[in-house]
């Protein structure tokens, strides 16, 4: 296991980044479950003539769309935790992954965002990544 320079892990930027990551992955799944199944257009909770009345169902005018969002929040949701469990497991490129989780808690909220807070805290757990004084390597000269 890698080691920082000075010997520490950045506990708070992995911990904030993986509740985040695990919101955000739930969003998408989330989005999977109540997106509009194309071949069905009946039933109670949509359809044509269902109680909601919505031609996609519960998700309304969202329709097709709802599968492109939620690929977003599922693959951002994937990348944030990986980022978040390398962070942990390799401390000495924090930057990188902090950056990483930067980019995809922001992507995120294209999608569901982790329920809003979940991108939040990738977000945070990201900056805390990058711009923490453990994040810095001093070299000497």
């Amino acid at each position: 296991m890698e080691k920082r320079a000075n010997g520490e892990k950045q506990v708070a930027s992995f911990v904030l980044s993986l509740v985040g990551g695990i919101l955000i992955l739930v969003g998408g799944v989330m989005l999977v479950a109540f997106s509009p199944i194309p071949w069905y257009y009946g039933g109670m909770m949509g359809g044509y003539h269902g109680m909601f009345s919505g031609y996609y169902g519960m998700m309304g005018l969202f329709g097709y769309w709802s599968y492109f969002a939620a690929a977003i929040g599922l693959v951002s949701g994937l990348v944030v935790l990986s980022g978040a469990i390398m962070i942990y497991t390799r401390p000495a490129k924090s930057v990188f992954w902090g950056s990483l989780i930067l980019v995809f808690s922001v992507l995120s909220l294209f999608g569901m965002g982790g329920f809003l807070f979940g991108g939040i805290l990738g977000m945070v757990g990201g900056l805390l990544a990058l711009f923490t004084p453990e994040s810095r390597t001093s070299y000497a000269v």
